[in-house]
């Protein structure tokens, strides 16, 4: 990819805002039956591994930092009132993914730096997410919570492909992912010249 897709990917609006985990991941799935999940702890632990970064049986502050949350409709995020202290004005939220006939969501927060501290995942199998393999969900789920991207980055292309009949990261972004975790990087920059440096690393 050329410094300027690089830069595409990690653009809000006008500002560049790339942020990766600076934290042990420690995530928590809910509403999947043991084979589910260990479909979708199977996907942590490859993109994990993949970026050279870490998880954790559980963080210090939030007990898991990372919760993935699979659900019929948008009415049983009301019926988990300990969310609220999480995550504030998740009825709201509710609410408003109900209006919208939303089948996901995801929400990222950050640390004082910058950095990824926390996030919430949200599926709604009732609709077209049913009918996706657990697999490629669970792989395409973790490769958008694993850095912080722009809200377009994959809105024409996946981050997946299909290789002999599997799914695979696509190579690029496998790329990607591996150098936003250099150490030698920054956790967090609004320096379009962080573009620069990750392009560079592609090479």
């Amino acid at each position: 990819m050329t410094p300027q897709q690089v830069e595409t990917l990690f653009r809000m609006g006008k500002d560049y805002a790339f942020a990766r985990w600076s934290c042990p991941i420690a995530p928590v799935v809910f509403g999947v039956d043991d084979a589910t999940l260990a479909v979708v702890k199977g996907a942590f632990e490859a993109v994990v591994a993949l970026a050279g970064h870490r998880m954790a049986g559980n963080d210090p502050e939030l007990g898991a930092n990372c919760m993935v949350f699979f659900l019929r409709d948008w009415g049983e995020l009301a019926g988990l009132p300990q969310l609220e202290r999480l995550l504030p004005g998740v009825s709201d939220l509710a609410a408003r993914l109900q209006a919208d006939d939303a089948d996901r969501y995801r929400g990222l927060h950050f640390d004082d730096s910058g950095a990824i501290r926390s996030a919430f995942v949200f599926l709604r199998m009732s609709g077209p997410l049913a009918d996706i393999p657990a697999e490629d969900l669970a792989l395409a789920e973790v490769v958008q919570v694993i850095l912080r991207w722009s809200d377009s980055a994959f809105a024409t292309a996946s981050p997946l492909a299909r290789h002999d009949g599997r799914t695979i990261l696509r190579p690029e972004i496998a790329a990607l992912i591996r150098a936003a975790y250099d150490p030698v990087l920054p956790a967090a920059s609004r320096d379009p010249a962080h573009a620069l440096r990750l392009a560079a690393r592609l090479r």
